[in-house]
């Protein structure tokens, strides 16, 4: 069984909805996520690591730095990297991780939601359970997940801010589509990632 480390740094698919208002809560979230996504255990051996937990709209190159050090330290030890991340900058974060990943042989899927993990009606535990997978595929690249569509870090946009279809890249095609199996789209993997 692959080896995923999944790396959070904030963002909705972190908040807990329970009780007044929304609001981030990073014990919440470290101590419930496997009770909540108990299938993720069924696809890899995962590692959660929380990294930090902001807004991602506070997000800056110092975090990009971090984050690309934490996937560098820990690249012998892992098959895969899962980064749970904010929607209103994933895209940016996707962007910037790759290119400073070079030579990059092994998954690093971005992921997040637009309503919390702890809604009746997230889109989270889709989004991750998917993420988790691509994480454990052949995929040598950074890539975003969500519903249901793999798509290249640096060609990603996000689109809408209500959607769950939140994400897209107009001037590429998917990396892949997820259904009752993944459809990985190896032509579009062939196109240079730059």
């Amino acid at each position: 069984m692959k080896k995923i480390l999944l790396i959070q740094t904030g963002g909705t698919i972190a908040m807990n909805a329970k009780g007044e208002g929304v609001q981030l809560d990073p014990e919440a979230w470290s101590n419930t996520l496997i009770d909540r996504v108990p299938e993720l255990q069924e696809l890899a051996e995962i590692e959660t690591y929380p990294l930090f937990f902001e807004d991602s709209s506070d997000l800056n190159a110092s975090h990009w730095e971090n984050l690309a050090r934490c996937i560098e330290s820990n690249y012998e030890t892992f098959d895969g990297f899962v980064i749970l991340h904010g929607t209103d900058t994933m895209a940016y974060t996707a962007s910037a991780l790759s290119f400073a990943l070079i030579n990059l042989a092994k998954p690093v899927i971005l992921t997040g939601s637009q309503v919390p993990l702890s809604s009746i009606r997230s889109d989270a535990r889709r989004n991750l359970i998917n993420s988790v997978e691509m994480a454990t595929t052949d995929l040598q690249e950074v890539a975003i997940c969500f519903n249901d569509h793999v798509y290249r870090g640096n060609r990603s946009t996000k689109l809408s801010i209500g959607d769950f279809d939140a994400f897209g890249s107009p001037n590429h095609p998917t990396l892949a589509e997820i259904g009752l199996t993944i459809e990985m789209n190896v032509e579009a993997m062939k196109l240079l990632p730059a």
